[in-house]
């Protein structure tokens, strides 16, 4: 409107639109329409003020008239689009249902065009920027990394574990392989060490290592997660579901390490990684002029770190939990491991904390074990009395257990297991309880009488024992090993008629 009023202001001088025009304010057109509305208003009369801006707007409004091949082909459909713009109707689908219902002829153009004008009049979001006293907030993200050589062999993804104070904007950044509970509590750990304080409270995202159920006024916090926060005396403030501008601090600084330290550097492996990446915090990134806080994070941090909370003198146990099956061979599983469990509780599902060292089982609340924790995957790790009493029974009956006993009872008796054990063809150990469970009901003296008689014939067998005894030839006198002929039987006896074909007779 500037140029307007001085077009005014020119023309009740006596300019001429020639002149005005060549003075290069407005072309001649222009000139014409707005003398001619100046002279309807009555604004070129002596005596008359020169309107204002707003009156100027308004008479010039209301002056135009627009031409009819401007209008839009989609204007008489307006209130029908805007209502399916509203409820989220994509373009084409409006322009299809406009020739469907409506008999519209005109082109997809004109919807998209009309769209924009919609959207132009919506208003525009507003937002406002936070600001974060000294000590008071930190706020952590996950982002991408490179793809670097893990130890197994294979390319996998990194990721970037970031925590930023809020108020120094000083950074904490540690790249990792996954994004598990494990994993996160331990980065917590780990920045609060390097800040060498804790924040009044920490701002995440939804991330399910931290947040079981996502919520804007009630979000559930992961068990371990809450245990962490309780250890280290933080607030949890959880970003409500899908509105990351909430911790627009470290989402700017994961942008910032994603464009200004990834692109230009080479990596050998995930720890030369972590080493550029503190070294690129602490020379670089630290001591920059940040563009929102116009001050270097460093020289902040200087200023909040007396300010931080102080790290407690015992650091937390963190461990993380879980949700275990107790199966039938009375262990869990966890991590590729195993840990027994009463075997009363199989079937059942228990809570399993794990952390670094140990891994504790719970029913309910009811603390149940503590075992340490297995060094290698499939490693069992096993307490005899969680097993039922039959199998801790044949688990304790090994092979020293049986020797031992054995030994107890005599040496024939010792001397019969000892072969049953030494036998190189098949696994006695089963034989060589049986044969001493029976010294509970004869008694050792006549279990040790039976094994000497079982010897004297050669026969060291379960079966061989236990029939000497049930028929009570332990009791009898030991004949000696070359059965006379008395008590051959013919029936086992080939005569000289067989051999020779002589006429048989019998041996005495």
């Amino acid at each position: 409107m500037f140029q307007f009023r001085q077009v005014l202001v020119r023309l009740r001088a006596g300019d001429s639109v020639r002149e005005i025009a060549r003075s290069g304010l407005m072309g001649r057109d222009k000139l014409g329409e707005l003398r001619a509305v100046a002279q309807q208003q009555g604004w070129l009369d002596v005596g008359v003020e020169v309107p204002g801006d707003e009156a100027i707007a308004t008479a010039l409004g209301q002056g135009r008239q627009v031409a009819s091949s401007t209008i839009s082909s989609v204007e008489p459909h307006r209130d029908v689009v805007k209502r399916w713009h509203e409820a989220g109707v994509q373009g084409r689908a409006i322009h299809a249902a406009l020739k469907r219902e409506h008999a519209y002829g005109g082109s997809y153009s004109a919807v998209v065009r009309m769209l924009r004008q919609l959207r132009g009049e919506q208003p525009p979001e507003v937002t406002v920027r936070l600001s974060f006293a000294p000590g008071e907030a930190a706020q952590v993200d996950f982002g991408a990394g490179p793809v670097l050589p893990h130890p197994d062999g294979k390319p996998r993804r990194t990721w970037a574990f970031v925590m930023t104070l809020c108020f120094s904007r000083h950074q904490y950044v540690e790249f990792v392989w996954d994004q598990s509970s494990a994993t996160w509590l331990g980065c917590h750990r780990r920045a609060f060490e390097w800040f060498d304080g804790i924040p009044e409270r920490v701002t995440i995202d939804n991330a399910k290592c931290a947040i079981v159920k996502a919520c804007s006024h009630d979000p559930l916090v992961q068990r371990a997660y809450a245990e962490c926060a309780e250890g280290y005396s933080f607030k949890i403030d959880a970003c409500p579901p899908r509105d990351p501008q909430k911790k627009g601090v470290v989402e700017a600084g994961v942008k910032y390490i994603k464009g200004n330290f990834l692109p230009t550097r080479t990596f050998r492996d995930l720890g030369d990684l972590n080493a550029q990446a503190r070294q690129w915090v602490m020379q670089e990134a630290g001591t920059r002029m940040h563009g929102t806080t116009c001050e270097q994070p460093l020289s902040l941090y200087a200023l909040e770190r007396p300010l931080l909370r102080r790290l407690p003198g015992v650091t937390p146990d963190l461990g993380t939990w879980h949700r275990v099956v107790l199966h039938r061979d009375c262990h869990v599983q966890h991590d590729r491991a195993f840990y027994s469990a009463p075997f009363t509780l199989v079937g059942k599902t228990l809570w399993l904390r794990a952390t670094d060292s140990v891994v504790a089982l719970y029913q309910d609340y009811r603390h149940l074990a503590t075992h340490a924790r297995a060094q290698r995957p499939g490693q069992r790790v096993t307490v005899s009395d969680h097993l039922p009493p039959e199998a801790r029974h044949f688990f304790e009956r090994d092979r020293r257990w049986c020797e031992a006993q054995a030994q107890a009872v005599g040496p024939r008796c010792a001397e019969l297991v000892d072969r049953l054990l030494g036998d190189r063809i098949a696994e006695r150990l089963r034989t060589a309880q049986g044969v001493l469970s029976m010294g509970k009901r004869y008694g050792a003296a006549r279990l040790e009488a039976a094994c000497d008689r079982a010897l004297a014939h050669n026969s060291p067998h379960y079966r061989t024992v236990k029939t000497i005894l049930s028929t009570g030839a332990d009791q009898q006198p030991l004949i000696d090993a070359q059965t006379p002929a008395a008590y051959a039987s013919a029936r086992f006896t080939r005569s000289a008629a067989d051999l020779f074909g002589a006429e048989p007779t019998t041996l005495h």
